[in-house]
């Protein structure tokens, strides 16, 4: 039976999305996002997100991100804006919000981490309280953890850094963005080694740490971009459970009502 009020969440927060356009006519670029799948078809390891996936033909993954995601399904159509299709935006999220429910009524563990901080970690902050409100435990490991990078200013180095219970990346008090895997790895090596009883039963993540998580067995649910289809190919394989589709780089403000909605579906809304 549907909840009282749950179609007009729905309805509204469609509204919000499309006007947002976190959903709808995205600002990602039809170009970049076909420059992306090939990179994901030539096994480039920067666009498998840690995951070990099956070969994929270009068209074959097109017709993936079409169904999954609700990018134009034509080849022809090559430059300009591309789409995500809202309402797969709101059933995944859905699903999404069905899960966390589930673990937040079981008390889990459950870990949080995001290659996204700048725009998606008020998303995971309000998650993680909530979760921590109804009992989850929400471990913190490996912080401090560092490895070397290569970027445009010359060698780096990156090193695990936590916003309450959010894993993200940190470089000299500033949050990265990234898509790298390894960080994830290593959470999990810690956890493995340091107390094997307190595997996470759940990860909320996205980019590579949503990928490793997955790619590990873990019962993965996150956040994609249309120009990311590493994960959308992890869920269409079985080693991720739910991908949300969605801008992942608009104001964060903007991410506020489908926050609230996320919880409302898991129950624990106020």
């Amino acid at each position: 039976m549907t909840r009282p009020g749950r179609s007009d969440d729905r309805e509204l927060l469609r509204e919000h999305l499309l006007k947002t356009r976190i959903a709808g006519d995205v600002a990602t670029p039809r170009e970049g996002n076909l420059s992306n799948y090939r990179k994901m078809v030539d096994k480039n390891p920067r666009y498998q997100f840690g995951l070990t996936l099956r070969d994929r033909t270009f068209d074959e993954t097109l017709a993936m991100m079409a169904r999954l995601c609700g990018v134009s399904p034509d080849p022809r159509h090559r430059r300009g804006p591309d789409t995500i299709d809202v309402d797969r935006t709101l059933d995944a999220l859905d699903a999404m919000g069905a899960r966390i429910g589930l673990a937040a009524r079981r008390r889990e563990t459950v870990l949080l981490a995001t290659g996204h901080p700048d725009t998606l970690m008020g998303v995971y902050r309000a998650v993680e309280d909530a979760l921590r409100a109804a009992g989850c435990v929400v471990p913190t490991p490996a912080a401090g953890w560092s490895y070397r990078v290569v970027s445009s200013f010359g060698p780096q180095y990156r090193e695990i850094v936590y916003s309450s219970g959010v894993a993200a990346l940190g470089t000299d008090g500033q949050l990265k963005h990234t898509h790298d895997p390894h960080p994830m790895r290593a959470v999990l090596r810690e956890l493995r080694d340091a107390d094997p009883g307190r595997w996470p039963d759940l990860v909320i993540a996205d980019h590579g740490w949503a990928g490793a998580a997955g790619e590990a067995g873990i019962e993965t649910v996150g956040f994609a971009d249309s120009n990311d289809p590493a994960l959308f190919a992890g869920q269409d394989e079985g080693k991720i459970a739910v991908t949300v589709p969605l801008d992942d780089g608009v104001h964060p403000d903007h991410y506020q009502p489908l926050t609230a909605y996320l919880l409302a579906r898991a129950g624990l809304g106020r």
